[in-house]
């Protein structure tokens, strides 16, 4: 199992390697550049170089992006065409430090047009993956909670962006158990699982999902609220997620940590306690 949390490469990519390894994470996630857009950090090859070198010694990995907030592929087209470029930059940035994938919200629509949305989304990720060329890095489309507008609650969705995608290497999946307990799968016990894995299988392909965001919930089943919460102590629990730290298929997937803290020590009694869950599980 492979388990980090979120954290800053503002400073530099081993800077927040120091750092994962002080909270005794096996990897980490970051922002691929402020969560409410602009430029991005260039990261020179000296940076580069320190990196590779801190990666062989601590096999720390497989790291995790995220994309900014402010992307919405189901947009109009000015908002759509800055979308589209932000991804492709990004991925191809994140691909020359080795990260395994960046993940995406896939963006909002309003429910009178939200077919159109998801076409939207579609065209966007696959004019991003072009643009962004030969790469080893993923794009992972971020299932959602469901709030108002969002695209990608439903599994469905997700395999109808794919579908119109038609499905490259490239394009993957990232669950958030916050996000799949919101949307109505109860991912508290291996049955919940199970179930939901089945559904996401059918429309998706389970071979696409590559990536998961280890959260607790603060509000409850279907709830459509995106809001986490500290492991443990929310709508999940820890019988909840010791359920899915210890499940067969789950636990393969690198998993980051996205709880709500003021100081990213705190992250590791959270790496620690779901180390402990998983023992006991």
């Amino acid at each position: 199992m492979r388990i980090g949390a979120h954290l800053s490469i503002s400073k530099g990519l081993p800077e927040a390697g120091r750092l994962a390894r002080s909270i005794g994470a096996d990897t980490f996630g970051f922002h691929t550049r402020n969560p409410r857009g602009g430029a991005n950090r260039a990261i020179g090859p000296e940076e580069l170089g320190a990196w590779a070198a801190m990666q062989a010694e601590t096999a720390l990995g497989p790291l995790v992006g995220h994309l900014p907030y402010v992307i919405n592929l189901g947009s109009e087209r000015d908002i759509w065409d800055f979308g589209v470029r932000v991804v492709a930059e990004d991925l191809a940035r994140c691909d020359a430090f080795g990260a395994f994938a960046i993940v995406l919200h896939p963006g909002h629509a309003p429910a009178d047009a939200r077919q159109r949305g998801i076409e939207r989304v579609a065209s966007g990720v696959t004019q991003a993956l072009r643009q962004a060329g030969e790469r080893r890095c993923l794009l992972c489309l971020e299932g959602m909670a469901g709030q108002t507008g969002e695209i990608g609650a439903t599994p469905e969705e997700l395999g109808a962006i794919l579908e119109a995608t038609g499905r490259p290497a490239g394009l993957a999946v990232c669950l958030d158990t916050c996000h799949l307990f919101a949307s109505g799968w109860d991912v508290r016990t291996r049955e919940g699982i199970d179930a939901m894995l089945r559904a996401w299988d059918g429309a998706v392909g389970r071979e696409r999902i590559r990536a998961l965001h280890l959260n607790d919930s603060r509000f409850g089943l279907g709830s459509r609220r995106d809001r986490h919460a500290r492991l443990g102590q929310g709508e999940i629990g820890e019988a909840g997620l010791r359920a899915v730290l210890t499940h067969p298929f789950l636990r393969t997937l690198p998993m980051i940590i996205e709880t709500p803290v003021d100081d990213h020590a705190v992250y590791a009694e959270e790496i620690a306690a779901a180390r402990r869950w998983t023992e006991a599980g």
